[in-house]
């Protein structure tokens, strides 16, 4: 089968239309597009780490750690050297073989970045791939964690660029755009998604996924979240998105995006088996995997292995020459939205 086209030059109506198609015909270009560029049984598992929790200056109304909103997120200070290396030795004993950390920032201070260089190099030095999300990052920042051996940087879109007003006032959309720039003039990796059933129309969640496909660089991965409900938070009552069309909006971040993963994130607990089903079939080859977000739950790792044994899948093991690991201790959450709100 024929790979397709990395394009980079999309129009928002081409990607309306691809909203638009009858779904078994978008779920079909999406899964011949997936299967050309990726074994279509086999899912990236990852799970998650944060180094410091909570107190959150910004205002992103779907985030349990913002410092403003009352949801009983409690603010923590960065763990030290010693005890996150205490837990990557564990996740690596465990089969791991990336280490993630993530900080809720809204932009780390250069001692702070050093302190996490130390933190990535201590835990690089174990033999593992290591990743980030901490913020807005400077190009300086971002080469002080490259040069202490950072692989992978998170840093998420959320939306679309009209609609981020609604749901953020503390940062610009350039803000982000801004440090995925940062990041990729320095040689790091990305993972760069967004979050729907914010509210939001079709149309801008197809402005979403635009937007991160004419990106330079398509993100190596691409968290797809579903609003995790947090009682305190603005967004909380919003009216749910349909199921079928979160699965539209995998199938078409796949045709999109043909060669990144596609994570399944936030929200998982909220999808019956059927639906994660079709996310697989549509394209999502990736998925957070434990019993909880940080803040928010997740389908129990007994259920996850049994879906994959029903559905005959299997895990992604690591190769030298691809973003695939058998499993990830990862952290793309800060708020269990796998929304970047520390990104």
């Amino acid at each position: 089968m024929t790979a397709a086209v990395v394009r980079h030059d999309w129009s928002r109506d081409e990607v309306v239309a691809l909203f638009a198609l009858p779904f078994n015909d978008l779920l079909y270009r999406a899964h011949s597009v997936h299967r050309a560029h990726h074994d279509a049984n086999a899912v990236q598992v990852s799970t998650l780490l944060s180094i410091k929790t909570g107190g959150c200056p910004e205002d992103c109304g779907y985030c349990p750690q913002a410092a403003r909103y009352h949801t009983g997120v409690k603010a923590e200070k960065l763990m030290p050297v010693d005890a996150v290396v205490e837990r990557a030795k564990a996740a690596k004993a465990a089969g791991a073989s990336r280490f993630c950390m993530g900080a809720a920032w809204r932009s780390p201070k250069d001692r702070d970045v050093a302190e996490v260089a130390q933190i990535v190099s201590a835990v690089k030095a174990l033999g593992l791939e290591t990743c980030a999300t901490l913020g807005m990052l400077t190009e300086p920042q971002a080469q002080t964690l490259k040069q202490a051996g950072l692989d992978y940087y998170n840093h998420n879109l959320d939306t679309a660029p009209e609609f981020y007003g609604e749901i953020i006032h503390t940062r610009q959309y350039q803000d982000r755009l801004d440090t995925l720039e940062h990041v990729r003039q320095v040689g790091l990796k990305t993972c760069c998604g967004g979050i729907v059933g914010m509210g939001e129309t079709r149309e801008q969640r197809a402005g979403l996924l635009q937007t991160l496909a004419n990106l330079p660089e398509h993100p190596q991965s691409v968290p797809v979240n579903q609003l995790v409900q947090v009682a305190g938070t603005p967004l909380h009552g919003t009216e749910a998105l349909d199921p079928f069309e979160f699965v539209r909006t995998i199938a078409v971040a796949r045709i999109l995006m043909p060669a990144s993963m596609v994570r399944l994130s936030a929200g998982r607990q909220q999808m019956d088996d059927a639906v994660q089903a079709l996310c697989f079939f549509a394209g999502a080859n990736s998925i957070f995997y434990g019993e909880k977000l940080l803040t928010t739950g997740n389908p129990d790792v007994e259920h996850d292995r049994a879906l994959f044994r029903r559905l005959d899948l299997h895990a992604l093991e690591v190769t030298e020459d691809t973003d695939t690991v058998h499993a990830d201790i990862t952290m793309e959450e800060s708020c269990g939205q796998g929304c970047g709100c520390a990104a």
